[in-house]
C-alpha cells in the first residue's frame, strides 16, 4: 500500500492490521527515531480530521509543515499538483491531502515521489474516517461480521457513506441506507430502509449531516428531524445494545436530537478519540511501505489474526 487513498484497495487482513496497530498505539508510546516532515494540505475546512492528524503527527514526533489555502499561492492560481510538488521539493516525506475534487488523486498519481494519504476527496472517499468508524464498531462488539449497520442522512453527497458502506460490506456487515427523498444515491448498491425500521433492527445507527456546501440549493430542514432524523422517541425503540455514531460536524436538532449527542448510546466523541490512533497507524503503515522507516520498534506490520472473526 504505497498511498492510502481508498478503503477499496485494502484486503480484510489489511484493515484489521491497521485497526490492531491503532489499538496498540492507544497504550504504547511510539516515536520515530529520525527527523521526518509531513505536510497537511487541506483545501477544504476541517476541524476533526485536520486536528486529529496534527495530534497523531505530534505523538509520532513528525515535523509538521502547515498549509492554509487562503494564504497560499493557491489564490494566485497554483494547482494542486504544483502545491504538492513544492512540498515534496522542500523536503516533505509525507503528504496528507483533503480536496474538494472527487478524483484529485489522479492529478498526483505517479507524479509525486512521496507517500500520500487521502484526508477527504469531494463526495467520493473519506478512508481515514472509515477506519476510525470501523475501530469504534469493533471495540463495541468485538466483531463486525453479521452486524446490521444503517447509514442515515445525505447519502448522495457523503464521502463517509461511500467509504463506510463498502468497507463494512467487505468485513461481512449487513449494510442499509436511509435517506430523505432526493438524498439517495442510486449508484450505491445497498438496500434502503426507513429511519423507523432502521432504529428497530440495526446494531449501529450511523448518522450523517446534510452536506449543504455540496447542494446546488440549500435543503429545507425545518421538519427533517421529525421525518428522517433520530428523535428521542426513535432512540427509545433502538435495540438494547445498539449504538449511535456520527462523523461530525453535527447539526444538533436536525439529524439528531441534541440530547442524544452525548447519551449513553452515543459513540460520537469516542470516534474522535479513535481518529488519532488510527491516523497514527495509517501514517506509520505508508512510511514503512516506502522504506522511509525501517526500525521494527517504530512499526511492526501485524497479521491481525485475533481481530478477524
Amino acid at each position: 500500500m504505497r498511498h492510502f487513498i481508498s478503503v477499496n484497495q485494502l484486503t480484510v487482513e489489511d484493515i484489521y492490521s491497521i485497526l490492531e496497530t491503532a489499538e496498540n498505539y492507544r497504550t504504547h508510546e511510539v516515536k520515530l527515531n529520525k527527523q521526518l516532515f509531513v505536510a497537511n494540505l487541506f483545501f477544504e475546512p476541517s476541524t476533526r480530521t485536520k486536528m486529529s492528524f496534527v495530534v497523531a503527527q505530534k505523538k509520532l514526533g513528525l515535523e509538521i509543515l502547515d498549509f492554509h489555502s487562503d494564504s497560499s499561492s493557491v489564490i494566485k492560481g497554483e494547482s494542486l499538483y504544483d502545491t504538492a510538488k513544492t512540498f515534496e521539493s522542500i523536503g516533505s516525506d509525507l503528504l496528507i491531502v483533503r480536496h474538494q475534487s472527487d478524483s484529485w488523486f489522479e492529478e498526483l498519481d505517479d507524479r509525486v515521489s512521496v507517500p500520500i494519504i487521502n484526508a477527504g476527496a469531494g463526495k467520493e472517499e473519506h478512508p481515514t474516517q472509515c477506519m476510525l468508524d470501523l475501530l469504534t464498531i469493533y471495540q463495541e462488539y468485538g466483531c463486525i461480521k453479521g452486524l446490521k449497520v444503517v447509514i442515515v442522512g445525505d447519502i448522495k453527497h457523503s464521502r463517509v457513506a461511500r467509504s463506510n458502506a463498502f468497507a463494512l460490506r467487505k468485513l461481512g456487515a449487513i449494510v442499509y441506507l436511509s435517506a430523505a427523498p432526493g438524498f439517495e444515491d442510486d449508484e450505491l448498491d445497498f438496500p434502503y430502509i426507513s429511519i423507523d425500521e432502521a432504529v428497530e433492527t440495526c446494531d449501529v445507527v450511523m448518522l450523517l449531516r446534510i452536506q449543504h456546501e455540496r447542494h446546488l440549493h440549500k435543503a429545507e430542514t425545518s421538519d427533517y428531524l421529525e421525518l428522517y432524523g433520530l428523535t428521542k422517541e426513535r432512540e427509545r425503540k433502538m435495540k438494547e445494545q445498539a449504538i449511535i455514531m456520527h462523523p461530525a460536524p453535527i447539526n444538533r436538532g436536525v439529524e439528531i436530537d441534541t440530547d442524544l449527542v452525548e447519551c449513553g448510546r452515543s459513540r460520537i466523541f469516542k470516534q474522535m478519540e479513535n481518529g488519532v490512533f488510527v491516523r497514527m497507524a495509517i501514517m506509520m503503515n505508508v512510511l514503512n511501505e516506502w522504506g522511509i522507516i525501517t526500525n521494527e520498534n517504530n512499526f511492526k506490520k501485524r497479521k491481525a489474526l485475533a481481530f478477524i472473526k
